[in-house]
């Protein structure tokens, strides 16, 4: 899984961002704003992050590593495209190519083999996931899909039922 930070469910030391001031540049030096480093640090690793104070409250924070950081009005895809929960997905381009549809068949499990909750798994398998983006090179892997669930909803996201590891699905193509 992989979702969109909110600054508010972030506090502690601050990071000063530097970056485009949209999204027509890449690796630019303008200053984007001070956040909570966890915060900043959790775009870096999603791709993205809702601004929730200060001038740029309500944009979002953006990061590629081929474009760096920058600001938008919309979380962003690799491309540079508004990103959809849950249809966006990003596919190591060995098994999925961009633009390949598919659904999850249950069972769905996790990493540790555990099912995953029952509601969240109705919720997986109810969606037709689309292959519009991709991963930092070398983070993927053979097989590996992300499925872009939207914002994070609490503070310790990542420690929540929403954020699993899931093992050995099976996808059902459309």
């Amino acid at each position: 899984m992989y979702y969109t930070a909110v600054e508010s469910f972030h506090s502690g030391a601050t990071t000063a961002v530097k970056g485009c001031p949209d999204q027509d540049c890449a690796f630019g030096n303008s200053a984007l704003g001070t956040y909570p480093s966890t915060f900043v640090k959790a775009v870096k690793d999603e791709g993205a992050g809702r601004i929730t104070s200060g001038a740029q409250a309500g944009r979002y924070l953006n990061w590629s590593y081929d474009v760096g950081y920058w600001l938008d009005s919309v979380p962003c895809n690799t491309h540079g495209n508004a990103l959809t929960p849950w249809v966006s997905a990003a596919a190591d381009g060995g098994v999925l190519r961009q633009g390949a549809r598919f659904r999850l068949q249950a069972p769905l499990r996790q990493d540790d083999g555990s099912a995953v909750d029952g509601g969240f798994a109705a919720q997986l398998g109810a969606a037709t996931w689309n292959v519009d983006d991709q991963f930092t090179p070398g983070l993927g892997g053979a097989g590996h899909l992300d499925l872009y669930i939207g914002e994070e909803n609490q503070v310790n996201f990542m420690s929540g039922p929403r954020y699993i590891t899931m093992s050995n699905a099976t996808i059902i193509m459309m």
